[in-house]
């Protein structure tokens, strides 16, 4: 019972902070999208005279960051606990030292199919 509870600890940990940290830092490094796209007044563009991005002023430009942040990490926050965890599901009963993380289900998999082998068969 405390196996099967540590077990079980160790693949949510694994499963959601897995999924928020990849979500975290490419949402931070989304930010160099929008700095590619639109910049903001300074000396270095002369006040936004010489600038060949489209400018806007600091708040919108930090308010483009943060949405941008957020959406893009949410969006691969989705696609790695969602997609990437139905993947390493299938790739990870092959290999011994992750095993454990699967075994249960493969068990329960085995175990439904037993039944319904001999459900047929009578």
């Amino acid at each position: 019972m405390k196996i099967k509870l540590i077990r079980k600890f160790l693949e949510y940990v694994y499963n959601n902070y897995v999924g928020n940290f990849l979500g975290f830092v490419i949402g931070m490094m989304s930010t160099r999208l929008v700095s590619h796209y639109f910049t903001t007044r300074s000396i270095r563009n002369l006040w936004g005279l010489t600038a060949r991005k489209t400018v806007v002023d600091k708040h919108t430009y930090s308010n483009l960051e943060w949405i941008i942040t957020i959406v893009i990490g949410f969006i691969v926050f989705e696609i790695v606990s969602k997609w990437l965890t139905k993947k390493l599901q299938q790739l990870l009963p092959k290999y011994k030292v992750t095993k454990w993380l699967v075994e249960e289900e493969e068990k329960e998999k085995s175990q439904s199919a037993e039944k319904t082998t001999v459900a047929t068969h009578d």
